[in-house]
C-alpha cells in the first residue's frame, strides 16, 4: 500500500508535466487577406468599426424588426427544430470527448476483488496433486502515463479545440436557422399582400365583365369585348390559385422551421393592406470584425486549431512512452484472515515503449496530419473569402434595392394613372376594352413587382444580418 499511496502523491506533479514541452507546432491562426473597407455603404452612413459592445445587433436580432408574430415563430423555431437539437445533442458529444481527453492526463484508479477456486490434477507430471484451494484478492490498481513529450496534452488541446468548433457550428446552424424563419415569413406576408392585390382585381375584372355584358346588350359593346373581359377573369382566378398553392407550401416549410407537423400549422394571413415594414439598418464595422462575429468561421478556425494539436500527436509517436503501473491490496486463502497485515500484496513499476520499426506508419500518420492541416487552413481562408462576399452582395442588394424601390414607386403612380385614364376614355367611347385591359394588367404587374421588391428587402435585410453573423461574438466559445 505504501507504494502504491507513492503513485498517488504523484499525481499533484500532472502539473509539472503539463508544464513541459510538447512536441509538434503551437498553433497560431493563419493570416488572412482582409478588404481595408466594404463598397456600397452609403446607405448606412460612416462605415467604422461596431465598438462598443451595447451598439452592435444582439443574439435576438430578429427583435429589430418589431413584430410580434416574427419573435414568436423565432422562439418556436429555437425550442423546437429538430436539426437545431441535433446540433445542441453534437455539441454535447463534442464537450463529452473533451472530458474523456482530460481524463487522460491524470492517473486511472481502480478495484477489481476477485475470488477463485482451484483444483490442480493428480494425473499431470511432475505435478504435486493438491486439495482444491480457495483464492480471495481484493486488489486496487492504479496506472499512469507521464507525458512527458505530450501526447496527452495535445490530445486534449485537440479535443477542447473540437468542442469549441462544434459549439460554434451550433451557433452557425442557430443563425440559419432564424435567418430561414424570417426570410420565410416576410416571404408568406409578400405572399399575402399579393394575393389581396388579386382577390381585389379579381372582383374588379368581375364587375367589369359584368358592365361590358351590359353594354353589349344594349348594343355598346361588340362580343369580342366580353371575352376579352371572361379572359382577364379567368386569367386572375388562376394566378390566385397559383399564389395560394406557393404560400400553402411557404406555410408548410415554415411549420418544419419551428417543428410542427404541417397538418397542425397554420399562420393566419396578415392584412394585405398593410404597408410592408422597412428593412432595419444594420452598421456592420470593418471587414475584420467578420473573423471574430461569424459563428461559421469561429468554427472553421477552431478545426483548423484541432488538426494543428493533431500534428503534435503524431509526432509524439515517435518518441518513448513512459507508464507507470502499480497493484496493491490483500491476497488469502481464508476469507476471515484476507484483511490481515500479513496478506498484504503489492507491486510497482514503470514501463517503456519505444518504436524502433514500424514500417513507415508514425511517419505516415505524421504526413496525414499535417495533409490535413493544410486542408484545415485552406478551408478557413475559403470561408472567410465566402463570408466577406456575402456581406458585399448582401450590402450592393440593399444600396440597389432602395434605388430600385424608388424608380418601382414612380412606375407604380403612372401605372395607376394609365388605368384610370384608360378606363375613362372606353367609358366615353373613344377607345376599345383592350386598352383598358392593357392598362389593368400593367397596373396589376406594377403592383405585384413592388409588393416583391419590398418582400425582397426584407430577406435582403435578413441576408445581411445572417452575412454579420447576427450578433454573435466568438468570445461566447
Amino acid at each position: 500500500m505504501n507504494r502504491l499511496r507513492l503513485l498517488l502523491l504523484l499525481t499533484p506533479f500532472a502539473s509539472t508535466w503539463a508544464a513541459l514541452p510538447s512536441v509538434g507546432p503551437n498553433y497560431q491562426r493563419p493570416a488572412v487577406e482582409s478588404p481595408a473597407a466594404f463598397r456600397d455603404t452609403d446607405a448606412f452612413g460612416p462605415w467604422k468599426a461596431a465598438t462598443p459592445a451595447d451598439t452592435a445587433v444582439r443574439g435576438e436580432w430578429w427583435r429589430l424588426f418589431a413584430d410580434p408574430v416574427l419573435d414568436a415563430l423565432e422562439a418556436r423555431a429555437i425550442a423546437s427544430n429538430q436539426d437545431l437539437r441535433a446540433a445542441v445533442a453534437r455539441v454535447d458529444q463534442a464537450r463529452a470527448a473533451a472530458g474523456l481527453g482530460r481524463s487522460a492526463a491524470w492517473p486511472q484508479v481502480a478495484i477489481d476483488p476477485s475470488l477463485q477456486r482451484e483444483q490442480t490434477s493428480s494425473t499431470t507430471n511432475n505435478v504435486v496433486p493438491r486439495d482444491l484451494t480457495t483464492t480471495y484478492r481484493t486488489p486496487l490498481t492504479a496506472s499512469w502515463e507521464i507525458d512527458l513529450f505530450g501526447r496527452v496534452r495535445r490530445l486534449t488541446e485537440s479535443a477542447r479545440a473540437d468542442a469549441e468548433a462544434s459549439a460554434a457550428t451550433l451557433e452557425a446552424v442557430r443563425l440559419a436557422l432564424t435567418a430561414e424563419v424570417a426570410a420565410t415569413y416576410f416571404g408568406l406576408q409578400g405572399l399575402d399582400r399579393e394575393l389581396g392585390l388579386l382577390r381585389d382585381t379579381t372582383g374588379l375584372r368581375r364587375r367589369a365583365l359584368d358592365l361590358v355584358a351590359a353594354r353589349l346588350r344594349s348594343g355598346a359593346a361588340g362580343e369580342l369585348d366580353v371575352v376579352r373581359a371572361e379572359t382577364e377573369l379567368a386569367t386572375a382566378e388562376a394566378e390566385t390559385a397559383a399564389l395560394t398553392n406557393r404560400r400553402s407550401s411557404l406555410q408548410t416549410a415554415l411549420a418544419v422551421l419551428v417543428g410542427t407537423p404541417a397538418s397542425e400549422f397554420e399562420l393566419a394571413p396578415s392584412s394585405p393592406t398593410a404597408a410592408p415594414v422597412p428593412p432595419p439598418a444594420v452598421p456592420a464595422g470593418l471587414p475584420a470584425d467578420l473573423l471574430e462575429r461569424r459563428p461559421d468561421i469561429a468554427a472553421a478556425e477552431r478545426a483548423l486549431a484541432a488538426s494543428n494539436a493533431r500534428i503534435g500527436v503524431a509526432k509524439a509517436a515517435f518518441f518513448p512512452a513512459i507508464s507507470l503501473t502499480g497493484h496493491a491490496g490483500f491476497v488469502s486463502g481464508e476469507l476471515d484472515t484476507l484483511f490481515n497485515r500479513d496478506s498484504r500484496a503489492w507491486s510497482i513499476g514503470p514501463s517503456l515503449y519505444l518504436p524502433i520499426f514500424q514500417g513507415g506508419r508514425n511517419r505516415a500518420n505524421l504526413e496525414r496530419s499535417r495533409a490535413a492541416y493544410e486542408e484545415s487552413v485552406a478551408l478557413f481562408r475559403q470561408r472567410v473569402l465566402i463570408a466577406f462576399r456575402e456581406v458585399q452582395d448582401a450590402l450592393t442588394a440593399t444600396r440597389l434595392l432602395a434605388d430600385q424601390a424608388a424608380a418601382q414607386d414612380r412606375a407604380l403612380v403612372a401605372a395607376r394613372r394609365a388605368t384610370s385614364l384608360a378606363q375613362t376614355r372606353y367609358d366615353a367611347g373613344f377607345v376599345s376594352y383592350l386598352e383598358v385591359i392593357d392598362a389593368q394588367r400593367t397596373s396589376l404587374a406594377t403592383e405585384r413587382a413592388s409588393t416583391q421588391l419590398a418582400t425582397q428587402r426584407l430577406t435582403t435585410g435578413v441576408a445581411l444580418i445572417k452575412a454579420l453573423g447576427g450578433g454573435w461574438s466568438s468570445t461566447a466559445l
